[in-house]
This record gives C-alpha cells, sequence and structure tokens, in this order.
C-alpha cells in the first residue's frame, strides 16, 4: 500500500476553510463495521458504503482519492485513536460534537444513514469541531482522568463509612463487616492518591507549562497538571472570552425580539472549573495580592459570591495568558485593569 508522506495535521490544514476541499469523507466506525460517505465539490448527494471495519482498507480508500481530502468523525471512545492513525492519509480530519449533530436524531437510524448525514453536514461546514492533538501533553489528560476516578471513588468510600458510623452505632454484625472491607478500601485509596500526587510533583517541576503556573495563589501542583492538560494549546481559544465560556466562568445571554430571557450555561470543562473555583477558594484564605483583588472589590460594594466569581475569573484569565504568550506571572496585573478602568 502506498502511504502518502504529508505534512502534520496542524501545519497543512492550517488556513483552509470547507470550500477549499475536494473530497468530503465521513466514517461512522465500529468494532465491528464501518460505513463510510463520500462527496466531492460537485455532489449532490452523499455515496455510501458500509464494511467490515478494518484500518488498512480505509486508509487505502482515502488514499486513492485525488485532490484535498477532510475526514470527519465523531467524538467517540476511538476518536483520538482514529484521529492518530488517519491524520497523515488526509489534508484534515475533523473530530466532531456528536450533540451538536441533532438532525442525526431524526428518522430511522443506522450506520449507512449516520454517515450520509454526518458527510453533509461535513459539506455544509455545519460540525462543530471537539479538540484532539498529537501533542504530548494530550496524553496527560488519561492521567488526569485516573486520577479524578481514584478520587471519586475514595470520597465515595469515606461518604459511606461516615453514614454507616452514624446510622449504626451498635456496630451490628452487618455493619462491622461493611466497614471492615470499607476501611481496606480507604486505606488503598490514600495510598494511591499519595502515588498520583507524587507524580503530579514531578510534573509540575519538569514540564515548563505547569511550572509557570505555580506562582499564581492558589494553584497547586495538581492543579497546575490539570490546566495544562485540559488546555494543551491556549492558541486554540480566540478571545479570553471563549476561554471564560470553556472554563464554565460565564454564562450567554438569551435574547429574542430585544428581550432577555436570562442567561444559560454553555457546554463547559467540568475539571477546568472545578480547578479555578478551588484556586480562587485557597488563595482568599492567605495572604497574597489575589486577597487584597478580592479586599478591593469587597470595598467597592460587590457581593461576596459575585467577588469570588470574579477572583475565579481572574485566575482563569491569568493562566490563559501565561499559557498563550509565555509571560511570566504579573502579581499585582489586577491593579493595572482597575487603573484602566477608572480612567475609563
Amino acid at each position: 500500500m502506498n502511504i502518502r508522506k504529508v505534512a502534520p495535521i496542524e501545519d497543512k490544514g492550517k488556513g483552509l476553510g470547507i470550500e477549499d476541499f475536494d473530497h468530503f469523507v465521513s466514517v461512522d466506525w465500529s468494532q465491528q463495521t464501518m460505513a463510510v460517505a463520500h462527496m466531492t465539490r460537485q455532489s449532490k448527494k452523499p455515496v455510501v458504503f458500509e464494511r467490515q471495519a478494518v484500518l488498512i482498507d480505509l486508509k487505502q480508500y482515502l488514499c486513492s482519492l485525488k485532490g484535498r481530502t477532510v475526514v470527519t468523525v465523531e467524538e467517540t471512545t476511538t476518536a483520538q485513536w482514529l484521529y492518530l492513525e488517519l491524520r497523515d492519509e488526509v489534508d484534515r480530519i475533523i473530530i466532531c460534537d456528536p450533540l451538536h449533530n441533532r438532525w442525526l436524531c431524526h428518522g430511522p437510524k443506522t450506520d449507512r444513514i449516520d454517515a450520509d448525514k454526518l458527510c453533509i453536514l461535513l459539506r455544509s461546514g455545519l460540525l462543530k469541531e471537539v479538540f484532539h492533538s498529537a501533542d504530548e501533553l494530550y496524553e496527560l489528560r488519561s492521567l488526569v482522568s485516573a486520577y479524578e476516578d481514584v478520587v471519586r471513588s475514595g470520597v465515595r468510600a469515606l461518604n459511606q463509612q461516615s453514614a454507616l458510623e452514624r446510622g449504626h452505632r451498635d456496630q451490628g454484625k452487618n455493619a462491622s463487616f461493611i466497614l471492615e472491607h470499607l476501611h481496606k478500601n480507604i486505606d488503598i485509596y490514600h495510598e494511591t492518591k499519595k502515588h498520583y500526587e507524587s507524580k503530579f510533583e514531578h510534573l509540575a517541576r519538569h514540564n515548563k507549562l505547569a511550572k509557570s503556573l505555580l506562582p499564581i495563589s492558589g494553584i497547586g501542583n495538581i492543579g497546575a497538571v490539570k490546566i495544562v492538560a485540559t488546555v494543551i494549546d491556549a492558541k486554540r481559544f480566540a478571545t479570553r472570552g471563549h476561554f471564560l465560556s470553556y472554563c464554565g466562568l460565564v454564562k450567554h445571554e438569551k435574547l429574542s425580539g430585544g428581550r432577555s430571557y436570562g442567561r444559560r450555561m454553555p457546554r463547559y470543562s467540568h475539571t477546568l472549573k472545578a480547578v479555578y473555583k478551588t484556586a480562587a477558594m485557597a488563595a482568599l484564605r492567605g495572604k497574597n495580592p489575589i486577597r487584597e483583588y478580592y479586599d478591593y472589590l469587597l470595598g467597592r460594594g460587590i457581593a461576596e459570591h459575585n467577588a469570588r466569581h470574579a477572583v475565579a475569573r481572574y485566575i482563569a484569565r491569568v493562566t490563559y495568558g501565561i499559557l498563550k504568550t509565555g509571560t511570566r506571572y504579573d502579581p499585582y496585573r489586577w491593579r493595572k485593569i482597575v487603573t484602566k478602568e477608572l480612567v475609563a
């Protein structure tokens, strides 16, 4: 099989719009079968075929297409694997958000129909892309995800222990049996958590991006690694507003006919929101520049909960700026912002 040697997807597909491609391919991949739909610029309807899911066959098909090719796959458990396998065979690969593709929910549903509709959405430029990367930092996401699973299971065990001790003070036979095994699970949890924290500490010391975030009050080793692992490349966010929306720290206003219908929370990264909210609370417990910013907000008559939200957004903006521009942390940057507001 002749495999085309092409530039990395981050460089080759950069700056290309949907109208710049010659072939539009959508793939609905499962363990047993794959449904592939194909359109060209002149096509009015996709050509769809379904066959056994064999990666080498899919690569051969993509290599046979002459001209610029864009491929789309919905975000699933196999999306990152397909992204890495196919990125060198095409000019651009788009991992799209399945929740955004509501059209797929209407009418009959088969792999062929899904591939057909997905190809039309791709050709029309109506897909919402989900970020994927071949960057080594992307691998940190699996570590962060595993750590969060460990913490959730450990907290659940601790809550079960607390509930049993409060509700079964007589220490009956069943309660004693359950508590014995819970204690074992909790001991394992504490030991495992220590290993993860040691790993995060090592990464925070040796990763340049994570290390640059540590001087920020409230951001520890775990928080710094979580931010780097989730963001990967801050330049993928066009503005600070886009980043704050991704962090779940702002809401979108609903307007229609000149009337406001309130605000709604965008789909956001729960990991980043938890990191910034936790960082804000940690910073406010000490004496530092961020605490001074919080006191300044209170002095202007802002309610405590709104001031805490403002602090979380401020920390998020600072980390976004550091990751995007590579500048060092300026502890009193908030004073410059306040001065500009007063002058304006």
